[in-house]
């Protein structure tokens, strides 16, 4: 674990490639050291944007328009998911032990969305479907796990959160890039 270690340069390859990985494992740890490395926002947005990519990759044989949307709607939907599970978070639903920013939850939930990058193999037809199931899945539990451990919540508590602040960027983001996709 000494790669995630805080004061160590966060722009290197290796030290983002091992903050995925912990992300990916769901490591409460890997949560808690991205959450404090205020360093780790660019590397968060680098997340974001290759499970963007990848999904638009795995989505080019419904054509290439989606691409464009999927990555704004992505980079959106990121930092509109943040801000509302902050509000939600630290005024609505706070726990005992909640003191967060919203630089934590965008680093948190930045780094949650690396399974999407599995989703580069959802144009293989006969994987497509498990593949999509699988990076659903796994993403909405490293977006739990980085909710809870951005707003030192319970699991229960998180998932209510995350729950509302998904719904509503999800709506935002839908009436954002809506005009890209029809």
């Amino acid at each position: 674990m000494a790669a995630f270690r805080g004061g160590s340069s966060t722009t290197g390859g290796d030290d983002l490639v091992q903050r995925m990985i912990g992300a990916a494992r769901l490591n409460p740890a890997t949560y808690e050291e991205i959450e404090h490395d205020q360093s780790a926002t660019p590397q968060a947005a680098i997340v974001v944007v290759l499970a963007a990519i990848a999904g638009g990759i795995g989505a080019l044989d419904d054509g290439g328009a989606g691409l464009i949307a999927g990555l704004i709607g992505s980079v959106l939907g990121w930092v509109i998911s943040a801000a509302v599970v902050y509000v939600i978070g630290t005024k609505l639903l706070a726990g005992p032990h909640t003191n967060s920013s919203i630089g934590e939850l965008l680093r948190t939930i930045g780094f949650a969305s690396v399974p999407g990058i599995l989703a580069v193999l959802g144009f293989i037809p006969v994987v497509e479907i498990i593949i999509g199931l699988i990076v659903v899945v796994w993403s909405i539990a490293t977006y739990f796990v980085a909710v809870r451990q951005a707003l030192d919540v319970s699991t229960g508590r998180a998932v209510a959160i995350g729950l509302i602040g998904a719904l509503v960027s999800g709506i935002v983001t839908a009436l954002v890039t809506a005009p890209f996709v029809l």
